[in-house]
């Protein structure tokens, strides 16, 4: 893919001295990360949870369309099984919260998608240590901001096409607070999501802006669970 990975493109702009992306060039990531999310979970023959969505491994060819890559930590889910049991995998940053017990489902992806929306909107890393203690995890961050209402906070500043869409941005960001409830049942499938994207349905409005699990709530993990493996180990995948 000519133009190599997401990160590169909103975080990594100054290895490659790019100009920041246009809120359209976002916009069209966004869906086609969420189209491609829910043709994995809703409409092949199994569902398909990724399992280790972050801009690392999102492509984007010339016309930066966007296409998800690596699944070597992937998980087949049988569409008459609520949810798996499984060791944890993914990146730190992008894990949702139900990963705590073991027990997840494709909504595991709905969380990640959300995190790499606020990246996307943001123009950072979710987990940035270069900042300052209060900045360093942007959901954390956001969970501050959107109690304050000052989401427009956080929308990237080194893009002047970003600031001039702010409330098209923030809806966006309201998308994504819909991904990240800790409930992995209070969040949307991805065919809502793209049902959203392309405006003909409207984001839930009624969330819990609690983004971060501090202690072990419900899950929403519930049903027939299949085992297939131990839920002790981890598969972590790390920085390129």
């Amino acid at each position: 893919m000519p133009k190599g990975s997401l990160d590169r493109w909103i975080y990594g702009r100054h290895e490659n001295s790019a100009p920041p992306l246009e809120w359209r060039v976002r916009c069209k990531i966004i869906a086609d990360i969420a189209k491609g999310l829910s043709y994995l979970h809703e409409e092949c023959m199994k569902r398909i949870a990724h399992l280790d969505v972050k801009p690392q491994n999102i492509l984007l060819d010339d016309d930066f369309n966007a296409k998800l890559s690596d699944f070597g930590l992937c998980k087949l889910i049988d569409r008459d099984m609520s949810q798996v049991v499984t060791r944890m995998r993914g990146t730190p940053g992008y894990l949702a919260p139900e990963w705590l017990t073991s027990q997840i489902t494709e909504k595991a992806d709905v969380y990640s998608f959300g995190v790499v929306v606020m990246e996307i909107v943001s123009g950072r890393k979710n987990l940035d240590t270069s900042l300052s203690e209060e900045s360093i995890h942007l959901i954390t961050l956001l969970e501050g901001k959107v109690k304050n209402n000052h989401l427009e906070d956080l929308i990237d500043k080194s893009s002047n096409d970003m600031q001039a869409h702010v409330p098209d941005v923030i809806q966006m960001m309201k998308l994504a607070m819909w991904c990240l409830q800790i409930d992995c049942k209070g969040r949307p499938k991805m065919s809502e999501v793209v049902k959203v994207l392309e405006g003909t349905m409207d984001a839930e409005s009624n969330i819990d802006h609690n983004f971060v699990a501090t202690n072990e709530p419900n899950f929403g993990i519930a049903g027939n669970v299949n085992s297939s493996a131990p839920p002790v180990a981890s598969d972590v995948s790390g920085p390129r």
